[in-house]
């Protein structure tokens, strides 16, 4: 039986697509608001997630433009987390910025936390009513992504200037999976449990907007 091995799966393109120069504003993500509880502090606080300058044009000057609702999908329930929206008050930009919690997961319905706990598990834990907390399929699909490339994820790492970041990328290597990208940050970065993935998927939505961990 020939011991070549299969090539890593194909890395979807939702996950490489960078959105800097695509669109007119985006997604900002706040680092420090870990949970719940610091994000309706922040909120709560007035211009408490206001970014300091317009990413886009630099401009200082940003207000609310509106709120939108997240609803995050959790371990039988479904938990309401309100985002706000802030537009650049300058004439030639006006590019929106959504602010994002760092605990929320991006494009996943998730908190990180939820998450982390469904790749980890093998197989997807049950509630006692024999539902699947996380759909199978929805489990499958995001192990399947971190078992894919991380070459452009390492890339950003190697090219962005801090040392700690670059011992991450030359031990991970251009040829690793995203899992083993993870398993390196982790040692070395040492992130809380539970915030492994979202800690690392904020990186590198800093690194370069728009790219996505998972």
């Amino acid at each position: 039986m020939s011991q070549q091995r299969l090539p890593p799966p194909d890395v979807e393109a939702c996950l490489v697509l960078s959105r800097v120069s695509r669109y007119k504003g985006g997604t900002l993500i706040a680092e420090d608001v870990a949970d719940l509880a610091m994000h309706l502090a922040r909120l709560c606080r007035p211009g408490g997630y206001r970014p300091p300058w317009c990413p886009r044009c630099n401009g200082t000057t940003l207000h609310v433009h509106d709120y939108l609702e997240r609803h995050l999908r959790s371990e039988g329930e479904c938990v309401v987390v309100r985002i706000i929206r802030y537009i650049c008050a300058a004439r030639d930009c006006a590019a929106t910025w959504r602010m994002l919690p760092a605990f929320i997961a991006r494009h996943l319905w998730r908190a990180w936390p939820v998450v982390e706990r469904t790749v980890m598990a093998r197989p997807p834990t049950e509630t006692s009513a024999n539902k699947p907390r996380i759909a199978a399929s929805t489990a499958r699909r995001w192990v399947a992504r971190l078992h894919s490339p991380a070459r452009q994820l390492v890339e950003l790492l190697s090219a962005s200037g801090a040392a700690l970041l670059e011992a991450i990328a030359q031990r991970v290597g251009l040829d690793a999976a995203r899992y083993r990208l993870v398993d390196v940050y982790a040692a070395i970065g040492r992130p809380d449990i539970g915030a492994r993935l979202g800690a690392l998927a904020v990186l590198t939505h800093r690194l370069e907007r728009g790219i996505r961990l998972m």
